[in-house]
């Protein structure tokens, strides 16, 4: 049976859109943004989003990786006025690796870019999870847990210093057209938690895996970060962005295998961000990877992070409208019904 996720993170993109771009007053440069609320972006896309658990071996320093039971999906979706809606859906063929009879995943990812503004807002519930045979040392099947439960959430909060030229939207969502080439620093805050547990110990019992296994862990850590965004604008509408982001954070990181170990201490992150493609009036085709590391804190052996992606391809219709669409619209707009401008 197919199910339909519509992920509609209304609260998100009020705060973002409306709060910080209109409450604010901050406005794209004309001569480097092209921005209209009239557009209708309407998209055909094919994503796919993952949150991944690497667990280092001391012995031999190789890297065990659990994986989700996840794939490629195809989507529908929208954006206009500060209001964007998407809805995906698994297809058998895009999905060849999916076991059907596990339990299923809900992935929640919100990428908010508003002038001056970067909002990122993840949320992963999945259940679930597995290690390839050919990512095995001396195994030649895949290791599979059924009884895997990974919860994760993350905020990422950061302030572009020159926003007003740079719009991460027109790489994002195509809500805009970046007409220059610009560049932009930011700084910012972000915080991550989360826990996973099975029924036993969760990786696999061989000699290497002895000191690190598990069965139940946790983490929290928050902290400052820094980092450069930009779009170099070649050709006719073609654009190459990419932001790149260090972190230091503080937090800990509890690990139980009979006795249970914590640890406080601080560790580096970093974040990714790179999108491509060809964005016009009408039509725009674009690519985008994200790409977040979460290295959790080490307590004795164990040495392990916690990294999430998110990659995809859009096919985009632009579309004008008219007066009685607006109008119509606005009276069910939840932007506008909840903050009234």
């Amino acid at each position: 049976m197919i199910r339909v996720k519509v992920l509609v993170i209304f609260s998100l993109l009020i705060l973002s859109n409306h709060v910080f771009a209109q409450r604010t007053k901050f406005q794209y440069d004309s001569s480097y943004v092209e921005s209209s609320r009239d557009i209708i972006a309407s998209r055909m896309f094919f994503t796919r989003k993952y949150t991944r658990l690497v667990a280092n071996t001391p012995r031999f320093n190789e890297k065990l990786v659990l994986k989700p039971n996840t794939g490629l999906k195809m989507g529908l979706g929208f954006t206009y006025q500060d209001l964007t809606i998407n809805a995906s859906f698994p297809v058998s063929f895009l999905y060849p690796d999916k076991i059907g009879d596990w339990n299923g995943n809900l992935d929640l990812h919100s990428h908010i870019y508003a002038p001056k503004v970067i909002v990122d807002f993840f949320g992963q519930f999945y259940n679930g999870y597995k290690i390839d045979a050919e990512d095995r040392p001396n195994s030649d099947e895949d290791y599979l847990r059924k009884d895997l439960r990974q919860i994760s959430l993350g905020l990422n909060l950061n302030y572009l210093f020159f926003g007003e030229k740079l719009s991460i939207a027109a790489a994002w969502n195509q809500s805009s057209i970046q007409k220059k080439s610009a560049y932009s620093p930011f700084v910012g805050i972000e915080g991550y938690g989360g826990n996973m547990r099975g029924d036993s110990l969760l990786l696999p019992t061989t000699p290497d895996t002895q000191g690190i296994n598990f069965d139940k862990a946790s983490y929290f850590m928050v902290g400052p970060n820094a980092g450069m965004a930009g779009t170099l604008v070649f050709w006719e509408n073609f654009y190459l962005t990419g932001l790149a982001a260090v972190n230091l954070s503080i937090g800990y990181t509890k690990w139980r295998n009979v006795e249970e170990q914590k640890s406080w201490g601080v560790a580096p992150t970093f974040y990714l961000r790179g999108f491509f493609g060809y964005n016009g009036p009408r039509f725009a085709i674009t690519t985008s990877y994200i790409y977040k590391n979460l290295n959790l804190i080490d307590v004795d052996q164990y040495d392990q992070a916690v990294n999430t992606g998110d990659y995809r391809i859009n096919f985009i219709y632009k579309i004008y409208a008219g007066k009685s669409f607006k109008k119509n619209f606005n009276k069910v707009n939840p932007v506008r019904i909840i903050i009234k401008e």
